[in-house]
């Protein structure tokens, strides 16, 4: 397939108009990405890469229509919430993808207002406002109130969806309310460590930190 990057720098440059200043722009076709333009939300994607079969680009391509998702980091190192569009170039079916950060995802539905959780035989309604974090822990979501945990059957990946915007993913198996943040320090290694105002510490994976510096404003 022939493309000239003159021809797909203005799809690129139209959609500067509108996307936030850090998306990452990128255009697929046939199995392979055609362009790439890279914001401050960044995969280290090039032109001639493969398409990966999970990623919001096949997804366009496969489907012919408007794909929205965040995926994490096992694609590209790097979680992201992807608008993939389809569009023809020369003829030719392609997928233009907004590359975003997760937290501008927008929550299909309304935020959760309580978390019903089980503790034994028991299940217990939990008000939004009390969980302090989430954890996904051997292949189950726990949440803490009061330090108590709870299990829920929720995953992690459709909970980060529909919590309130107080709610940060800071690493593939944690979410935190930032209301019980007390500090943010650095561990023996320089990475950063999340302290609850109950104690807890949580780590903040390397994935994720530009979210959570974007989000916390540090």
């Amino acid at each position: 397939m022939d493309f000239k990057i003159e021809q797909l720098k203005q799809y690129s440059l139209i959609m500067e108009e509108w996307v936030p200043k850090e998306a990452s722009i990128a255009i697929a076709a046939g199995d392979q990405y055609i362009y790439y333009q890279a914001g401050g939300h960044d995969l280290h994607l090039k032109a001639g890469q493969k398409i990966h079969p999970n990623s919001v680009a096949n997804l366009v391509l496969t489907r012919g229509c408007r794909i929205e998702a965040v995926l994490e980091d096992a694609l590209f190192q790097v979680p992201y919430y992807g608008i993939g569009y389809p569009i023809e170039i020369n003829g030719e079916k392609a997928a233009l993808v907004v590359i975003l950060p997760p937290h501008h995802a927008v929550p299909i539905t309304s935020p959760y207002k309580f978390l019903t959780g089980k503790q034994e035989d028991e299940w217990k309604p939990i008000s939004i406002e009390k969980v302090s974090h989430i954890e996904s822990l051997q292949k189950k979501t726990w949440f803490y109130a009061n330090k108590e945990p709870y299990k829920t059957s929720i995953p992690l990946k459709e909970l980060q969806l529909r919590l309130p915007d107080n709610f940060l993913r800071i690493h593939r198996s944690y979410i935190v309310n930032i209301s019980f943040i007390d500090r943010i320090v650095r561990d023996f290694s320089s990475n950063l460590l999340i302290q609850l105002q109950d104690g807890t510490e949580l780590p903040v994976s390397q994935s994720y930190m530009t979210d959570v510096r974007a989000v916390l404003g540090f």
